[in-house]
């Protein structure tokens, strides 16, 4: 009974609390606006293609301004300035870039030419192999026990592919148009990021003049709390991903596995993306080993393992830390539904994006409990046994 007469009192008090029902009024106000604008949606098509057009430098941009800005800002502490730190790290990039395309450019694309020319060879034997293992007295009991139809996996599986093919080659004319814009993207990147660097200290303030200036405060806690997880994030992957290619290229040399280098870079590139990315470059690897013998497939599996543990136990604490503070779980969902809903950008930024997102949220709900009192600890009062 006394607990019931306190949730009624409750339930009384966030109905006749003005702050509570403002503050549903508000959420109703939000809701039937975007409803209406889902209704008008043509009306914001022109935005749309200008913000996708936008889109990709900003994000080239805002990943080189992450890895660049706190050298700037070590060398402006040196009593350097920052027009002269960005011009020098400019050209030190210049140099770094013509270096790469001189000596190893040449080679990576001598290996993808070669993994190409090679490519049907490898098919072919993958096809033997296989039909080698269907042919087999305990996959044909298998396919008994499990009701498989090979033939017919077959048949669907060719006819995959070629849509699939036809697809692609339909699609040749959107992909040319995509490398026309990502190559433009990347020309107006270094314009944009010298500017940014330039005038880093005079976007705080920029922002927040659009602002009230009653929640300027807590709004700067914001962004700087946004700012940390980003930055960290982008920073600690790309190194990370940076150390993976380093010990797999150098753990394929050892071995003596081919195309070295080419699966190396896969396997940097695809480990941006965390938990879901290492299992995707893994492929490419594993087929080439298993092309070339049982032997190298198992020495192999034994560089990829030894980089994965030295990865998960020594490069990622001391790089990453616990700067996220996200469960792999949770980073593993949220990667797939991004995907889902956005492809491979959606991929691609999953986890900063919701790094952003939560930040955000934490600080609603913080705003929340502080405004409406609703998690307040009740005062305890003895019993008359205890007295």
């Amino acid at each position: 009974m006394p607990n019931s007469r306190k949730w009624s009192d409750r339930i009384r008090w966030m109905l006749l609390n003005q702050k509570v029902v403002l503050f549903l009024f508000v959420i109703l106000l939000i809701s039937l606006n975007i409803l209406v604008l889902d209704k008008i949606s043509y009306v914001f098509h022109p935005f749309i293609v200008i913000l996708e057009t936008v889109f990709l430098p900003f994000l080239l941009t805002g990943v080189a301004f992450y890895l660049l800005n706190p050298i700037v800002d070590y060398l402006e502490s040196r009593k350097v300035r920052r027009v002269y730190s960005i011009l020098a790290l400019y050209l030190l990039i210049i140099g770094l870039l013509t270096l790469l395309i001189m000596k190893v450019v040449p080679l990576l694309s001598q290996q993808i030419a070669s993994l190409i020319e090679q490519f049907p060879a490898y098919s072919q034997d993958a096809k033997q192999q296989f039909d080698e293992w269907v042919g087999s007295e305990y996959a044909n009991e298998l396919q008994k026990m499990l009701g498989i139809d090979t033939a017919k996996l077959v048949n669907e599986f060719s006819s995959r592919a070629s849509s699939l093919l036809s697809n692609a080659w339909s699609g040749i004319g959107g992909l040319v148009s995509k490398i026309t814009e990502t190559v433009l993207a990347i020309i107006t990147v270094p314009f944009i990021l010298f500017y940014l660097l330039k005038d880093r200290k005079k976007l705080n303030p920029f922002v927040l003049g659009f602002i009230p200036t009653r929640l300027r405060n807590r709004s700067f806690n914001v962004m700087l709390e946004m700012n940390h997880q980003i930055s960290s994030y982008i920073r600690g992957q790309i190194i990370v991903s940076a150390c993976i290619g380093v010990l797999l290229y150098i753990g394929y040399l050892i071995i003596g596995l081919d195309y070295s280098l080419v699966l190396a870079v896969i396997a940097a590139c695809t480990s941006i993306v965390p938990y879901l990315g290492p299992a995707i470059a893994i492929t490419p690897a594993l087929i080439v080993a298993m092309m070339t013998s049982p032997i190298m497939l198992l020495k192999m599996i034994v560089i990829w393992t030894i980089v994965q543990l030295i990865e998960g136990k020594f490069i990622s604490p001391q790089i990453m830390g616990k700067s996220m503070r996200v469960h792999p779980v949770t980073i593993i969902f949220v990667i797939i539904a991004a995907g889902n809903l956005f492809g491979i950008i959606g991929i691609i930024l999953a986890v900063p994006g919701y790094a952003i997102l939560k930040v955000i949220a934490t600080h609603l709900f913080r705003w929340f409990k502080k405004r409406t009192g609703l998690y307040d600890e009740e005062p305890t009062t003895e019993s008359p046994a205890t007295e």
